[in-house]
């Protein structure tokens, strides 16, 4: 098994703890397009604590990598996907986050 097949096990149990359903293929695509951050520690995880983070995944996922429209929607989208990743849950997956964030904004066609 390969070690992108190991952190797809591992962020669909996370996801599976967390209550939160996912499309075994969308994940797969949405986590393959991060490269290979998902295996450095830092940038395997969202900080929604700390405003510079938030507009990393806003402008380099959101609007140069899905090609969105910058605007308020894209914020509540990160708030919204954030609260249903639980505010007290300290690690929020980025490959979890943005699969999280394309569903949000039905943007699965991109994938």
């Amino acid at each position: 098994m390969s070690k992108f097949d190991e952190k797809i096990i591992f962020y669909k149990k996370n996801m599976d703890s967390m209550g939160l359903s996912y499309e075994d293929e969308l994940f797969n695509k949405v986590t393959k397009g991060l490269g290979p951050s998902i295996f450095k520690r830092d940038a395997a995880s969202v900080s929604t604590s700390d405003p510079k983070e938030l507009f990393t995944v806003k402008n380099n996922f959101l609007i140069n990598k899905l090609s969105l429209e910058d605007g308020e929607y894209l914020d509540d989208a990160i708030s919204r996907v954030s609260d249903l990743m639980g505010k007290t849950n300290r690690v929020k997956y980025r490959a979890i986050f943005y699969y999280l964030l394309v569903k949000e904004l039905a943007q699965e066609s991109k994938f």
